[in-house]
């Protein structure tokens, strides 16, 4: 079934290929792609994209001794193939399995580890200036998609790296999508230059005619070669990559190995930082991927033919709920804005893009940015709400704290993806948002245990709360059972009650801790468990009357155990002169890796079984 594919070990094995075994190979990697995806989820679109520009690259140059940093690092994929991993492949994403981002302790291959967009020509730069001062040879590249460019980051590093001698090739993967379709004015001039495929040709053709211009001495060459540069300017005009100080090359095609094994080959002779532009096609290859790249950006389990998911019957997550709230409270009240950081469908929010296409701002990967940007609308008398992923919401945090907190502005922060988030690894785990929010005045924290309990503390958030607030839930759709009091901000509510034990406990884990209460239950121990909802401030009066009651607490979180709410329980006991047997439970000071939420919870002793148990020892012995 794969005949060439089958036989690659490492990037050495298709040194010897020929251009047609090539373009046979890069159709075996879709096939497996395909295949492979479609039975355990990733990502599908980005890598289909990436094939033949993945096989030029490791076609061109000898890895592991040159370096690649991967953007982001989900279209890496096929770098994994072609790297001794594609046996593996079938673990892809799952507990112990290969990761769906590059990983260095996952194979020499992987030079950095990325899971976040804009950094990977700081980490090639700094990678390169590492080997010039240790006086080694290697080439170190940077992969990265034009989505990249919209982050601040991105512009800070290339501002660096033009002005630097080192040599370090950027490669850039335009492909017009980020997740969703790019915007903004990068975007635009990136289309302009794919719109110009002569550039690089001409650009060929009139170097090579200039390079024919004679000099007479060694010390005529630096003034002919400033003549010589500006009459190139004179004929071809030249790109903002140009004007940073790299080599521009491109647009190449970048579905066409014989084009870029040229390119490549070209850049590898060139000193200095060098720029090439590689178009590709998202999805290519995989019609369904083709028209609708969005969907399969990222995708669980689907069937080939159809492209449709093999799960269970749609149900709604927190995501479609806090988007459906927003669009009924936008509905009465004018002054509600949303901005998205490019994750219009992932937040919930394209319903409120079509229905109020003049309040709904897509500021691109620039999550800082989209905070300050915030802040500016605030102030004009306007009400933002800035969904993020808790994971990308830390790249915010000076904005968060300088711009919002500081100046006590009425943002609303939806911080999705909150907790244990899964598959994605330790760069998407989104367990530190309460530990870096709840120390900036003024900011509010509120956590939902269902979905109603969302609604009604967005409801609040936008249209009673008059300071920064953030609203953190899950990923998914698990939701506790049987809630019904109205939200109160600085309020808790006792879901369970108990006099032997109190458990004190937010959001995704509510209904963990209703499951403990349970079980404990039925060994004759009485449990109170009590929903924060608001974390930030705490309810200290529900914390000390409880602690005074059973004597014995717990807190259980789906976050850190640095700076969450386990520390700011314990101060509440300490600051109140309360001495009873405490301890917390939360996620382990090192990084969460990949796996389901059942797994990890399992793993870290953070499911219902593994607290009844440990509950049951603490009440015998005042602590573990």
């Amino acid at each position: 079934m794969y005949n060439l594919l089958s036989n690659i070990k490492n990037p050495d094995d298709i040194k010897h290929c020929s251009l047609e075994q090539l373009n046979e190979l890069c159709d075996e990697i879709r096939r497996f792609l395909i295949s492979s995806v479609s039975k355990t989820g990733g990502h599908l679109a980005s890598n289909l994209g990436v094939v033949e520009l993945t096989v030029a690259l490791h076609f061109c140059f000898d890895l592991p001794k040159d370096k690649i940093v991967w953007d982001v690092g989900h279209q890496c994929y096929v770098h994994k193939i072609l790297t001794n991993r594609m046996s593996r492949f079938s673990t892809l994403r799952q507990k112990d399995g290969l990761s769906g981002f590059p990983k260095t302790s996952e194979s020499e291959y992987d030079c950095f580890n990325t899971g976040h967009s804009s950094t990977s020509i700081s980490a090639a730069l700094g990678i390169a200036r590492g080997r010039d001062l240790a006086g080694d040879n290697y080439h170190v590249l940077a992969v990265f998609g034009d989505g990249a460019l919209t982050g601040g980051m991105m512009y800070e590093a290339l501002n660096d790296a033009g002005r630097s001698k080192n040599n370090l090739i950027a490669i850039l993967n335009d492909n017009a999508m980020s997740i969703s379709k790019n915007v903004g004015a990068i975007s635009r001039y990136l289309k302009d230059l794919r719109s110009k495929p002569g550039y690089f040709k001409s650009k060929q053709i009139v170097e090579f005619c200039l390079n024919k211009i004679p000099f007479f001495g060694r010390h005529f060459a630096s003034f002919i070669k400033k003549i010589k540069w500006g009459i190139k300017q004179l004929i071809l005009p030249s790109t903002i990559f140009d004007d940073l100080g790299f080599e521009y090359l491109g647009p190449v095609d970048g579905h066409n190995i014989k084009a870029m094994i040229a390119v490549f080959e070209r850049a590898k002779r060139i000193d200095g930082p060098v720029f090439v532009h590689v178009h590709t096609k998202k999805g290519k290859g995989y019609s369904l991927a083709e028209d609708n790249p969005q969907k399969f950006h990222g995708i669980s389990k689907f069937n080939i033919n159809s492209g449709t998911a093999v799960s269970e019957k749609h149900e709604d997550d927190y995501s479609e709920v806090f988007g459906n709230t927003l669009v009924s409270l936008s509905e009465k009240n004018e002054k509600i804005v949303a901005i998205t950081p490019a994750m219009p469908i992932g937040t919930g929010l394209t319903g409120f893009a079509d229905k109020f296409k003049n309040r709904f701002f897509d500021v691109g990967i620039a999550e800082q940015h989209a905070v300050t940007f915030a802040a500016g609308l605030a102030v004009s008398g306007f009400i933002p709400v800035v969904p993020i992923y808790s994971s990308f919401l830390q790249r915010a945090y000076d904005q968060i704290l300088h711009d919002v907190c500081l100046q006590n502005l009425h943002v609303v922060l939806p911080v999705d993806r909150a907790g244990i988030v899964g598959a994605d690894g330790e760069t998407h785990q989104g367990l530190y948002d309460i530990a870096f929010l709840s120390h900036m005045p003024n900011m509010s924290i509120l956590s939902p245990s269902d979905f109603n309990e969302l609604a009604q503390m967005l409801d609040y958030a936008v249209n009673v709360h008059k300071a920064p607030i953030a609203i953190r839930y899950p990923r998914g759709n698990t939701q506790a059972d049987g809630i019904k009091a109205p939200f109160e901000f600085g309020k808790s509510i006792t879901v369970r009650e108990g006099g032997d034990l109190t458990i004190i406990t937010a959001g995704r884990m509510v209904k963990t801790a209703q499951e403990v209460s349970e079980i404990l239950l039925l060994r004759g121990i009485g449990t109170q468990v009590i929903s924060l909802r608001t974390i930030k401030p705490l309810d200290e009066a529900a914390i000390i009357e409880s602690a005074k009651k059973t004597r014995h607490m717990l807190t259980l979180e789906d976050g850190t155990i640095i700076g969450g709410i386990g520390s700011m329980v314990s101060s509440v006991l300490e600051n109140n002169n309360i001495h009873i047997s405490f301890h917390s439970l939360a996620f382990p000071d090192e990084p969460i890796p990949h796996g389901t939420i059942a797994q990890l919870d399992k793993q870290y002793g953070l499911d219902a079984e593994s607290i009844a148990k440990f509950a049951m020892k603490f009440l015998n012995n005042g602590d573990e």
